[in-house]
């Protein structure tokens, strides 16, 4: 028999019998028929060197097409069983697997809250340094040195004239200095200061502070503000009172109460007042120039809105709290 007849009949006793294969068993047995060492593609390479130097060209090109051929058609069918078989293994009518679900943190959830609030009236949020001067961070803000109300904030110092903010007042002097009247805007961040870590206060807590400055804007402007913030956030029910109060940035000043009825007592929630005309001045502003500010803290909304009673939960990462939020 001829080695071209017989690499022939190899080619299509292999087509016959590999178009019948169910099974990976059935696989492996064609392929020690046709590749092994005792196989049909071994014998041609015996015949092959039976033949003379001048046909050896021609039919080993061809024993090598019909080897390459094979043994790629039984990888091939290798692979497709492997996936029938982890495909065969998922059983598609089971319920998947739940996977626990993320959730926005409440300070993060309260803020948003608060920023979409003073939006709606016409607001633009407003960012700036957490590490600032000490003129931006109390002089400006009629705070000079050695001003008693410095005795209200232990700040943390950076160097002698460097400091972490500890209100977010300061960006309401960078906003004046960089912008003219009118303006309107909430500032949004952390402050830090160096007191007593316990269940209502902490070395660091996030801020919300407003600024509205015009030639017209009054107190009664800015308790309407203050009124409709509140109830917005905590109901249109919601027992709220203005105490006369001090801030060397404001005057007249007032700090905001409302009622809280889960502990039958009033709570403090934000400080406000017109601007002191000297921060007006350290800015370069007119005579004419008028406005107000209130500030907040974010943390003591948060408890209050959401009944927590010690603000360390908000920084220990606790899953058993953060998940009921």
């Amino acid at each position: 028999m001829s080695i071209d007849k017989t690499i022939k009949d190899i080619q299509t006793s292999f087509n016959k019998e590999f178009s019948t294969i169910a099974s990976a068993s059935a696989l492996e047995e064609i392929r020690v028929k046709f590749l092994g060492r005792k196989g049909l593609v071994n014998d041609l390479f015996e015949m092959f060197n039976q033949l003379p130097n001048a046909e050896k060209p021609k039919y080993g090109k061809s024993i090598n097409i019909l080897k390459t051929d094979i043994t790629q058609a039984i990888e091939d069918k290798q692979a497709s069983f492997q996936e029938n078989t982890v495909t065969s293994s998922i059983d598609l009518s089971l319920p998947g697997i739940q996977l626990k679900r993320g959730s926005i943190h409440p300070l993060e959830a309260i803020t948003s809250e608060i920023k979409s609030i003073f939006q709606s009236i016409g607001f633009s949020i407003a960012y700036g340094p957490e590490i600032d001067d000490e003129y931006h961070n109390f002089e400006a803000l009629n705070v000079p040195k050695h001003h008693p109300a410095r005795d209200m904030q232990d700040t943390y110092y950076i160097d002698p004239e460097t400091v972490l903010r500890t209100h977010t007042s300061n960006v309401q002097i960078h906003l004046m200095e960089e912008q003219e009247p009118p303006l309107r805007h909430i500032c949004v961040g952390r402050v830090f200061r160096n007191e007593a870590v316990s269940y209502k206060s902490y070395c660091l807590f996030n801020q919300v502070e407003g600024l509205v400055v015009n030639e017209t804007t009054s107190f009664a402007q800015m308790k309407g503000t203050i009124e409709y913030f509140i109830t917005e956030l905590f109901g249109a029910d919601t027992k709220m009172r203005f105490r006369p109060s001090y801030f060397p940035f404001t005057e007249p000043s007032a700090e905001v109460d409302i009622w809280n009825d889960k502990l039958q007592q009033w709570m403090e929630i934000m400080g406000c007042g017109m601007v002191n005309p000297k921060v007006f001045n350290n800015v370069g502003y007119p005579s004419n120039i008028k406005g107000y500010a209130f500030g907040m803290g974010i943390e003591r909304i948060a408890m209050i809105k959401y009944g927590i009673n010690d603000i360390r939960l908000f920084y220990q990462n606790d899953q058993r709290f953060l998940e009921q939020f």
